[in-house]
């Protein structure tokens, strides 16, 4: 298996790294696709300076949406989000988790080119098309997780993962950055049509190319597939799933409290930076999107390091995943680090790490986890809607307490109570 291993895992061209970075280009789509409302929705609720027959100058807006609306719009789409983790993660293997990816993306990039006609309809039925986004996509995160259990080789599965998952934070720079530009300078319905273009042109890259595993991938070499196929053989003689210790451990709900707090910040800032900055700094939208980036930017740096570290601290220095851990929680600014947790084939639930805000960010959501998570994403953008009403920066101070309080707590929460259990498999 060495001498396999030395052939088919070093190049780039190895059929699984082709599918990792396949699969940053999917995740730059999931993150483009819901973060570029955040952006559009400053130009299309802004005022506007026009004249009237007379040519008395007056004011309007296109959309007159209060802050409380613009907080239930922001919200809408995690409300279709939660929905769909569990079931997602269920239909991966029945459906294909390599089309699952593809089509849950697919029908979002659809929806988001008829988003301007949607919202000249009424903010209802803008809600109605966000929440079905948020149904759509809310099946990625565990379709990925399934292909990689076919795919991914253990000792290789933080780099990879961490390959395709640091296209969250590309998408979410790149799109806050571009979204600006196009609405500031050709109109906030470009903003939509541009992405939705890039996310069907993906899509079609994607289907035609991915397969569910190497079996039935005729581009793939022997010897790749061979060594694919018996490294995860090895890795997959496990029993049933212990759900009801899984339900009933505290580390698991340690694990759900992290992954909450982490999520209230970034949703947060994900949906409602592009506003305050508009609000407290009066910036124009251009510069307003370059400015809200810069957090997703040290993500996207930092994070293709992490996977590669996990990776050689466990098969180079033979350092247990608990150790790498617990030692990366112990000695990170704001961080949070989840152990790794695999239950049956097709069941795995895999955490590894994450750290705040703008420091390492590694996702190894799991899709229980995740949907615990994805509340944030629901509570978050309404409550900042009430508090923000008057648009003053003393206010905004109130949203960021909120979630700096919940980023501790969660994190206390978490050293308290994490240790790797019995039923966790594959510790070392």
């Amino acid at each position: 298996m060495e001498n396999i291993q030395s052939k088919s895992s070093k190049s780039l061209l190895a059929r699984r790294y082709q599918i990792a970075i396949l699969s940053f280009f999917g995740f730059f789509n999931v993150y483009a696709l819901r973060v570029n409302l955040s952006i559009a929705v400053v130009k299309m609720t802004e005022e506007i300076e026009a004249e009237d027959t007379h040519l008395n100058n007056y004011t309007y807006r296109e959309f007159d949406w209060d802050s409380k609306q613009q907080g239930l719009l922001l919200s809408s789409f995690f409300y279709g989000y939660i929905v769909t983790q569990i079931p997602g993660g269920w239909l991966a293997p029945y459906v294909g988790s390599a089309k699952l990816f593809g089509f849950g993306i697919l029908a979002t990039a659809l929806a988001t080119l008829f988003t301007p006609v949607i919202a000249r309809a009424g903010l209802e039925a803008l809600i109605a098309v966000r929440i079905l986004e948020g149904l759509f996509e809310g099946v990625t995160f565990p379709a990925m997780h399934a292909l990689w259990s076919n795919w991914a080789p253990p000792m290789e599965r933080s780099r990879l993962a961490t390959i395709g998952y640091s296209g969250n934070y590309v998408g979410t720079v790149v799109a806050m950055i571009t979204c600006g530009f196009l609405a500031e300078h050709a109109g906030w319905e470009s903003v939509f049509y541009v992405y939705g273009v890039v996310g069907v042109i993906w899509c079609s890259i994607w289907l035609y190319t991915v397969k569910e595993s190497p079996a039935l991938d005729k581009n793939i070499s022997s010897e790749e597939r061979n060594y694919i196929e018996s490294s995860i053989g090895v890795l997959e003689e496990k029993g049933s799933t212990p759900w009801r210790s899984i339900l009933m451990s505290f580390p698991v709900w340690a694990i759900i409290a992290a992954h909450f707090s982490e999520n209230w910040g970034f949703y947060t800032l994900l949906t409602q930076l592009p506003t305050f900055l508009s609000d407290v700094t009066k910036f124009k939208l251009d510069k307003t999107g370059f400015m809200a980036a810069i957090p997703y930017l040290a993500m996207a740096v930092a994070v293709q390091g992490g996977g590669l570290l996990a990776d050689l601290l466990r098969t180079r220095f033979n350092v247990s995943t608990t150790w790498v851990s617990y030692n990366q929680l112990k000695h990170s600014i704001h961080t949070q680090r989840w152990e790794d947790l695999h239950f049956g084939q097709h069941h795995e639930i895999q955490a590894d790490s994450v750290v705040f805000p703008a420091l390492y960010h590694r996702d190894g959501f799991q899709i229980l986890s995740n949907t615990f998570a994805t509340i944030p994403g629901i509570i978050s953008p309404g409550l900042t809607g009430i508090i923000v009403q008057d648009k003053e920066a003393e206010s905004w101070h109130i949203v960021f307490y909120i979630s700096a309080a919940i980023y501790l707590l969660g994190g206390i929460f978490y050293l308290i109570l994490i240790e790797r259990q019995k039923w966790a498999l594959c510790s070392r």
